[in-house]
C-alpha cells in the first residue's frame, strides 16, 4: 500500500530535497507541498495524507500550531517535526501538539523514510534521546496532581503502561512479563483505545504526568 506524504517547509530547497529522497521508495508518494503553517492545513484537508513532514518555524502559523489543528480534524494523519532546531521547548510543544515523531534536518535519508513507514504504520517514532529528555522534563516537575487518570485501566495493562514508558519495545515488555509479543502488542492497543491517546509518545507523556513512572526510580 502507497503511503501518501505532506511536505511543509517554508524553504522550497529543503521540500524539494525531501521530495527527492522520498521519491525513492516505491512505497512512498508525496502529495503536495506547503510552505506555511496555514498552507498546510489547507493541503491536509485537500490531500488527507498519511503521514506530514513538518517544518517548526514557518511564516505566519507555525508547525506547531499548524500540528494541533490539523490532527483536530484528521486524527488519522500523522504528523512527524522536522527541525533544525532540537531543543526541549520544541519537542515538547510538538508532542503535546500530538506529533508522532520528532526529527532533526540532519537525518539521514534512509532512516527518513523508515520514520515514515513507522509512523504511517501507527507506531510513534520516539528516540532514546527524546525519551531521556521526557525523563528529565518531569524530574523537574511537581508532583502530580491528585487522582488517577489511568483507573480505568487493568493491573496488567497499567503494567504495560509503565513498562513502555521505561522505553521497551513490545518484544522486551514480552520477555518481561513472560507473554507473547503479540499479547504485549494487545494490551497496548487497549490501554492507547482507553486512555484515548493517539500512540506510545503519548502514553509516555500521561504516564509520568499521572504519576505511574517516576524519573529516578527503579524499574
Amino acid at each position: 500500500m502507497t503511503i501518501t506524504v505532506l511536505l511543509a517547509d517554508d524553504q522550497a530547497l529543503v521540500r524539494a530535497g525531501f521530495r527527492s529522497l522520498l521519491g525513492r521508495s516505491r512505497e512512498i508518494t508525496v502529495v503536495g507541498e506547503a510552505a506555511t503553517g496555514d498552507e498546510a492545513v489547507r493541503l491536509a484537508r485537500a490531500t488527507r495524507p498519511d503521514v506530514i513532514l513538518m517544518d517548526i518555524r514557518m511564516p505566519g502559523l507555525d508547525g506547531i500550531e499548524a500540528t494541533r489543528r490539523i490532527l483536530a480534524e484528521l486524527p488519522g494523519t500523522r504528523v512527524v517535526i522536522l527541525t533544525t532546531f532540537d531543543t526541549d521547548e520544541h519537542i515538547f510543544a510538538a508532542l503535546r501538539a500530538g506529533a508522532s515523531g520528532f526529527l532533526t534536518k540532519e537525518v539521514e535519508p534512509a532512516e527518513l523514510r523508515r520514520a515514515v513507514a513507522v509512523v504511517a504504520a501507527g507506531e510513534a517514532l520516539l528516540s532514546s534521546g527524546v525519551t531521556r529528555r521526557v525523563v528529565e522534563r518531569f524530574a523537574h516537575r511537581p508532583a502530580p496532581l491528585a487522582g488517577d487518570g489511568l483507573a480505568v485501566l487493568t493491573p496488567r495493562e497499567r503494567e504495560v503502561v509503565r513498562l513502555v514508558a521505561e522505553g521497551l519495545s513490545n518484544g522486551q515488555i514480552a520477555d518481561t512479563l513472560v507473554i507473547s509479543p503479540l499479547t504485549a502488542k494487545t494490551h497496548v492497543t487497549r490501554a492507547l483505545a482507553k486512555l484515548g491517546v493517539r500512540d506510545r509518545v503519548q502514553l509516555v507523556i500521561l504516564a509520568y504526568e499521572s504519576g505511574l513512572v517516576r524519573p529516578g526510580a527503579t524499574p
